[in-house]
């Protein structure tokens, strides 16, 4: 038995280093909002232990609601109410996670619900729920913000009165080539779809591709291989999916499926929701459920993209407006804005499934966007 000690010693040592450089540590930022808050707060993740260090202040503006991170993973951008107004403000991110402001620059709509940086990292794009347009912020080579061109929306579906009378861009994504944006329109029902014109830094209208009516889009995510679009629905909870054709800038819409059961919904008759992610092997799909405080998983096909729920994970927290992976999908992390809490589940890389972590849960003043920064 001895003499196969050594090899045993060497297998576990082995074993161990592999381990620990698939381990990750990661800056991870909140966005946040309410009368609580300061500003944006910064924790670190540690995804071997599945621990979230305390979150501490990292700069101190009002209600930065939605992050986005360059592309070179130097800089975070956030919308957020400026010293000149509603805007957005960029900052640099320190080898320490510290951020130090670049700059600002305003909206001239109001304040952004959603802000996502071009793939080129030459500018970013804002999403005006109240305002009823996007805009597009230029970035020079040191991520400084320059002015906003302002496109408005309009044909609001007016199905839902009060909620849909007129139009409400709720978020903005890039396709992943970079060569188109979609921005869902809880107000339209469904994604205006744009050109990117990079050499104008300008999105040119192309076309619109609709939801259930009534559904309330809200966010989107693409497949990993980027062919197709999965959508929520906000109002129906419920999730619309398209095939995404990235040659003509066209999706076409396959089905809709439902977060939760209607006895479910009945019984929470306010809820509404929020986020969705897309695990990056593609096997699952997530999205969250305020109200029902919940995130309700799907099973993925690859090849098809078809959905089915197969479980539906209370989240430890009240009202989660924002959930997210981490960048290798092994953790998910929910916000609860009303509980002021951050809660971490295990994710079962397989079957998507959420385990909740006991032990990791940490408090942060209103989250409602937590984005991920690779340490150094």
């Amino acid at each position: 038995m001895s003499s196969f000690t050594p090899l045993r010693i060497i297998a576990a040592l082995f074993v161990s280093a592999t381990a620990s450089l698939r381990a990750e540590s990661y800056f991870t930022y909140f966005g946040t909002t309410g009368a609580a808050t300061k500003g944006i707060y910064r924790s670190t993740f540690d995804t071997e232990k599945g621990q979230l260090a305390a979150p501490e202040l990292a700069a101190e503006i009002g209600a930065p609601g939605f992050l986005a991170v360059h592309p070179d993973g130097k800089k975070l951008y956030a919308v957020a109410n400026t010293a000149s107004g509603p805007g957005v403000a960029g900052y640099r991110v320190g080898a320490d996670g510290s951020l130090t402001l670049i700059n600002t620059s305003t909206t001239g709509d109001g304040g952004g619900s959603h802000v996502i940086v071009h793939p080129s990292g030459k500018f970013l794009v804002t999403a005006q729920y109240g305002g009823g347009s996007v805009a597009v912020f230029p970035l020079d080579g040191e991520g400084r913000l320059g002015a906003a061109k302002v496109t408005e929306h309009d044909n609001p579906s007016r199905v839902v009165p009060s909620r849909q009378d007129v139009p409400h861009p709720h978020s903005c994504f890039f396709s992943p080539d970079g060569r188109f944006a979609l921005v869902p329109d809880l107000g339209k029902d469904g994604m205006v779809i744009y050109r990117v014109n990079e050499q104008a830094t300008a999105l040119e209208p192309h076309g619109f591709a609709p939801s259930e009516p009534g559904g309330g889009a809200r966010h989107l995510k693409f497949s990993p291989d980027g062919k197709f679009v999965h959508l929520l629905n906000e109002i129906t909870l419920s999730v619309t999916t398209y095939a995404w054709d990235a040659a003509t800038g066209v999706a076409r819409q396959l089905a809709t499926v439902p977060a939760l059961s209607a006895e479910a919904k009945a019984k929470e008759a306010s809820s509404s929701a929020a986020e969705i992610v897309v695990h990056p092997n593609g096997r699952a799909v997530y999205s969250s459920n305020r109200g029902h405080d919940t995130v309700t998983v799907y099973r993925r096909d690859p090849g098809t993209s078809a959905l089915s729920v197969v479980q539906v994970q209370p989240v430890r927290g009240a009202f989660p407006r924002n959930i997210n992976l981490t960048p290798e999908g092994g953790w998910l992390l929910a916000a609860g804005q009303d509980s002021n809490t951050v809660a971490v589940h295990k994710v079962d890389p397989q079957t998507g499934l959420l385990t909740f972590q006991t032990k990791s849960i940490v408090n942060v003043p209103g989250p409602i966007c937590i984005v991920f920064v690779k340490r150094g």
